[in-house]
């Protein structure tokens, strides 16, 4: 079902993040390293680093021919792939950015990280529209409802708060995590919004009221990420505890563990993140052992 294909070498330091390409088939990837780097899928292999920078990346985004780079400066640089250079430069918050998305249909940006703030940015001038707070410490994570109408916040104090991204008005508090919310996604279907945290839980809540519907002991530590397959009905999650696992996104039944402990190919350091390829073919993982694995997941 899911096979270990291909070891990308090359990182001196620790990654932390991950995003596809506008191109089929190439990646990023960045973290406590100099630059981004592009891989390609097709070759498995480097083919360069497209941006230098100036402080660890917590954050990659795309959003058609923009990539969005957060780093732990506070800064977020705006690349035009297709030009190939810097478009803008965002300066607002003063830590380190943990996450970054585009609401489309507004033509916004949001940002937020470790100073707890929520900043919203013009997509088409880049200039800082307004900004809050959401709570005095970090937030991490950021989740966008299948039509981006709601937002959901993965917070250090082990809540979730969900905001109406038309007027950023605070919509629920979701407790039940004990630490720290370290992945929030919404099922591309937009029937549940799942949450991982520190605690290695996983919890499933219903739309569109939010009430609790599953909590899986997913993990031994830290839940980093949560991704859905593009096209079927899967998820996959990754841990501090340095293993992969692969789920039923329907009944939450536990298909695969990918781990050095279960004698399978396996990151041999936490990973901290998780892409699904575009067209769903591989699920490529990264950590901090510094390597960057590509599976190859077959239905």
């Amino acid at each position: 079902m899911i096979t270990h294909l291909h070891t990308l070498s090359g990182h001196q330091n620790p990654i932390y993040a991950l995003a596809n390409s506008n191109k089929i088939n190439a990646f990023f990837s960045a973290g406590n390293d100099k630059g981004v780097v592009e891989w390609s899928l097709d070759t498995m292999s480097f083919v360069k680093v497209i941006l230098p920078v100036q402080s660890s990346v917590y954050a990659l985004h795309t959003h058609n021919d923009l990539l969005f780079v957060a780093q732990r400066s506070g800064m977020i640089l705006v690349y035009d792939l297709s030009e190939q250079k810097v478009k803008a430069t965002l300066n607002y918050h003063q830590k380190g950015v943990f996450d970054i998305k585009t609401i489309a249909y507004k033509n916004e940006i949001i940002s937020t990280g470790e100073d707890g703030n929520i900043a919203v940015w013009s997509l088409t001038d880049f200039t800082l529209l307004y900004h809050f707070p959401v709570i005095q410490n970090t937030v991490r994570t950021i989740a966008l409802s299948k039509d981006d109408k709601e937002v959901a916040l993965g917070c250090k104090d082990g809540i979730i708060r969900v905001y109406n991204s038309e007027d950023y008005e605070l919509i629920k508090e979701l407790q039940g995590h004990k630490f720290a919310v370290t992945a929030v996604q919404y099922s591309p279907d937009g029937t549940y919004l799942i949450s991982g945290s520190r605690d290695a839980q996983l919890k499933v809540w219903n739309l569109p009221d939010y009430s609790l519907k599953e909590n899986i002991p997913a993990h031994m530590f830290s839940v980093y990420s949560v991704v859905f397959h593009p096209t079927l009905p899967y998820f996959a999650t990754c841990s501090q505890d340095k293993s992969i696992k692969l789920w039923d996104s329907e009944n939450f039944k536990l298909y695969k563990i990918l781990s050095l402990e279960k004698n399978t190919p396996g990151h041999f350091h936490s990973i901290n993140k998780m892409i699904w390829s575009s067209d769903g073919k591989y699920l490529i993982s990264t950590g901090d052992d510094r390597q960057v694995m590509v599976w190859e997941f077959t239905p």
